[in-house]
């Protein structure tokens, strides 16, 4: 009984040190993580670092960590937009008055950690991940850049989401906005003034009906969209860049240019074939050289319309293969 007794005491005083030793590991790793920092928002981790503060316990903190390739040579044009959108949540982060060591943000970089890469399984970049305080990552904690935006607000709301810590981003001021509407409204305004005895122009219908057209291929094209989630303008990968992008909650600033050109000239193919036929009035050829050129315009606006309609198709087709009407274009 006495020994039961005995070794009873021993295992709650090796339990009782155990814990002693980690929580004095953890309030160093914490005050460590700490002093990084005060010197830098975003610490950068190699495969030491990143095995000692991320995956080995004891850990009471969750941990933001961005893979990416910043190099020059690996020619990916979205990871510097991205670490720009990072840095500053980060900065919003340590600034702000809801700072807390329960959250440190973190960055690797392939070429400095390309074994960390490989650990983790990652073939893409850029990545941001959530490591949680206890357990493994979920898949719910890797960033869908595609669904969210690479925005700095929608990365504090992924964050909010995945550590219940809210980070105010605070963006700096950017007045090349208001300056261009002033310099905008200036030349208007200047323009309006000089021409005040003939402003015959502003009931030209069709001038009014170019500038919505143009209105109408902005918007359809996705250009709001860009305003929001600020895409790339386009992404380089091994093979070659790439202008369309395969998801279909996520495109390119030039992918928007293409499916704007590609509707302006279906557009322009379908007036010409309106005005070959005699306008919307109907009219009819004064002369046999009128007639050859309608017939003409007739057969140049239904080639536009079917080429520049079938690269519409293409498009909507690489981006949702999954389309069930997908087969009568093929």
């Amino acid at each position: 009984m006495k020994f039961k007794l005995l070794l009873f005491v021993c295992a709650i005083l090796t339990y009782s040190k155990t814990l002693a030793q980690n929580r004095v590991k953890l309030e160093e790793k914490v005050q460590q993580l700490t002093d990084f920092t005060a010197k830098t928002s975003i610490i950068p981790l190699n495969l030491n670092r990143f095995k000692e503060y991320v995956k080995s316990p004891p850990r009471d903190y969750s941990f933001i960590v961005m893979f990416t390739a910043m190099a020059p040579s690996r020619r990916c044009a979205i990871c510097q937009h991205v670490y720009d959108e990072y840095l500053l949540v980060a900065n919003s982060f340590r600034f702000s008055q809801s700072y807390t060591n329960k959250l440190f943000f973190g960055m690797v970089d392939f070429d400095e950690g390309s074994d960390i890469f490989q650990m983790l399984r990652l073939n893409t970049a850029p990545v941001i991940m959530h490591f949680p305080a206890k357990g493994k990552p979920k898949p719910a904690d890797s960033m869908d850049f595609e669904r969210a935006g690479i925005h700095a607000e929608a990365i504090g709301k992924w964050i909010n989401d995945r550590t219940d810590v809210q980070i105010r981003v605070f963006r700096p001021p950017n007045y090349s906005g208001a300056v261009a509407f002033t310099l905008l409204f200036v030349l208007v305004a200047a323009f309006l003034y000089l021409r005040r005895n003939n402003l015959e122009f502003l009931y030209n219908k069709q001038m009014w009906a170019v500038a919505a057209l143009f209105f109408c291929f902005a918007m359809v094209s996705g250009q709001m969209w860009n305003q929001i989630r600020g895409p790339p303008f386009y992404h380089r990968t091994k093979t070659g860049p790439v202008y369309i992008n395969s998801g279909s909650h996520g495109q390119f600033v030039l992918e928007s240019y293409i499916v704007a050109a590609l509707n302006a000239a279906v557009v322009v193919g379908m007036i010409l074939m309106i005005e070959s036929a005699g306008g919307v009035k109907g009219t009819e050829a004064k002369s046999p050289q009128e007639g050859k050129k309608r017939r003409f315009q007739s057969v140049v606006g239904l080639v536009l319309v079917c080429v520049f309609f079938s690269l519409l198709l293409s498009v909507f087709r690489s981006k949702t293969q999954g389309y069930p009407y997908s087969f009568l274009f093929k």
